[in-house]
C-alpha cells in the first residue's frame, strides 16, 4: 500500500445539544492498534457548536477548530513517513486486506485456467463447493480447518450433479476434494494464506477400483477378430501397443511424429489430461497403424467420435469370445499390465505412461532412457 496515497480529512459529526464532534477521516484506512482492525475514523474529543449563541461559544469554536486542523496536519505528515508502520503492523494490515477478498473467486480463477477433461472436473468441483456454501461467498479469513473438514464430509455424502438419486463415487469425491486442496496449496504459495491448510487436512482415502485388462492371449484373440469399424480397430490396437489415452490419440498430429535414423519412431506431444510434455518411442508395428500421412499434415486420426468406440467395442469384445467388461481405457491398463508381466520395471512403465507422480514429464531435449525403447518391442501381434 502506497503511503503517499493516504489522505486525512477533517470532518464533523452532529451530536447532542447542537454540537458537532470533530474527527479525522483517513483513507485508505489504517490499523487500529487497540482493536487490531482497519479503521477510517479517529475521533479527536474536540467539539464545536453548530450555531454558536454567544462570544464564548464562538471563541471555543475557533480554538477547537485550530487544534483539530493542527492534529490533521500532524497526522497527514506521520502517514507520509515510510516508517509509520512497523514490520508487524504492515503484515497485519496486509493479512486483514487479503482476508476480506474472496477465496471462492480465487478457486474459480484457477478453474478457468484449465482445459478439456481437466476443466470439466474442476467445474464440477467448484459447483459442489458452491452447493456446500449454500450459494454464499467465502472470504479468505473464513477458510478454516473445521470448514474444510465439513466440506470433506459433505463430498462423501453428496449426490451426483446429473442424477440427484445417485451418490457420487468415493474416488470422484477424492478428485473434487483434491482440487480444493490444490487451491489451498497454491494460495499458501502465493502468500494469501498464513497457514498451509492443505498440509493440515487429510485427503479422502482412495478406493481401489477394478481395472479390467486383457491378457496377451485375449489381446491376440481380439485383434485377430474382425471389427466392424477399421478405425476403431487401429486406434484400439495402437493404445495397447503404446498405452496412449484416447484423448491424446484423438488430438495426435503428424507433426508430433519424428523418425531418428538407427533408432526408430517417436511421438512428442503434450498430454491432454496432465498437460505434461511426453516423448514416447513407438514400435514399427505401432507406427504402421497410423496410416498414410496426408500432404497437409493435420491430425493422424481426424474426426474421431468417442461414441463410436463405446458402441463398437462391446460388440467386438463379445464376438472375440472375451467375457470381460472392456472399455477403451482398459487398453491403457492392458499395456501397463502386459509390460510389467513381461519384466519391464514399474518405473519405466510409469515413464512410458507419463505419470506425474514418478516425475515422467520430460522436455523435448531430454535424452530418452534406453529402457523405454526396449518396451516398444515387448508387445507384438505379428
Amino acid at each position: 500500500m502506497e503511503m503517499e496515497n493516504r489522505k486525512v480529512t477533517l470532518r464533523k459529526k452532529a451530536i447532542s445539544k447542537g454540537r458537532l464532534s470533530l474527527y479525522l477521516d483517513i483513507y485508505p484506512p489504517i490499523l487500529n492498534k487497540k482493536t487490531n482492525k482497519l479503521s477510517r475514523r479517529e475521533f479527536l474529543n474536540l467539539y464545536i457548536f453548530d450555531k454558536p449563541k454567544n462570544e464564548t461559544q464562538r471563541i471555543s469554536n475557533i480554538k477547537n477548530l485550530r487544534t483539530a486542523e493542527l492534529i490533521q496536519i500532524r497526522k497527514q505528515t506521520e502517514l507520509n513517513k515510510e516508517n509509520i508502520y512497523s514490520v508487524f503492523e504492515r503484515e497485519q494490515l496486509r493479512i486483514q486486506e487479503i482476508g476480506q477478498t474472496s477465496f471462492l473467486q480465487y478457486f474459480k480463477k484457477l478453474r478457468d485456467k484449465k482445459e478439456g477433461v481437466n476443466l470439466s472436473i474442476w467445474e464440477s468441483a467448484v459447483t459442489h463447493f458452491e452447493k456446500f456454501l449454500n450459494g454464499q461467498d467465502l472470504l479468505f479469513k473464513e477458510v478454516t480447518i473445521t470448514l474444510l473438514e465439513d466440506y470433506r464430509d459433505y463430498l462423501l455424502k453428496a449426490k451426483s450433479l446429473r442424477n440427484n438419486n445417485k451418490k457420487i463415487a468415493k474416488n470422484t469425491a477424492l478428485s473434487y476434494y483434491n482440487k480444493l486442496k490444490n487451491t489451498l496449496k497454491k494460495a499458501f504459495k502465493d502468500d494469501l494464506l498464513q497457514k498451509d491448510l492443505n498440509a493440515s487436512i487429510p485427503s479422502i482415502k482412495e478406493q481401489e477400483s477394478q481395472r479390467n485388462f486383457l491378457t496377451l492371449e485375449e489381446a491376440k484373440k481380439l485383434f485377430s477378430t474382425h471389427c466392424q469399424n477399421e478405425t476403431v480397430y487401429r486406434v484400439s490396437k495402437l493404445s495397447v501397443l503404446t498405452g496412449l489415452r484416447y484423448s491424446d490419440i484423438s488430438k495426435l498430429l503428424w507433426t508430433e511424429l519424428e523418425f531418428i535414423e538407427g533408432d526408430g519412431y517417436y511421438i512428442r506431444f503434450q498430454q491432454k489430461k496432465t498437460e505434461g510434455l511426453q516423448t514416447m518411442p513407438i514400435s514399427q508395428e505401432a507406427f504402421e497403424l497410423l496410416g498414410t500421412k496426408k500432404e497437409k499434415g493435420g491430425k493422424v486420426f481426424p474426426n474421431l467420435k468417442k461414441w463410436e468406440f463405446d458402441r463398437v467395442i462391446p460388440v467386438w469384445i463379445a464376438q472375440a469370445g472375451i467375457g470381460k467388461h472392456i472399455t477403451f481405457h482398459c487398453f491403457r491398463h492392458t499395456y501397463a499390465t502386459l509390460q510389467i508381466a513381461t519384466g519391464t520395471e514399474i518405473f519405466t512403465v510409469s515413464k512410458m505412461l507419463g505419470h506425474k507422480n514418478v516425475k515422467t514429464t520430460q522436455i523435448y531435449t531430454k535424452i530418452i532412457n534406453s529402457k523405454k525403447r526396449e518396451t516398444t518391442y515387448k508387445i507384438s501381434f505379428k
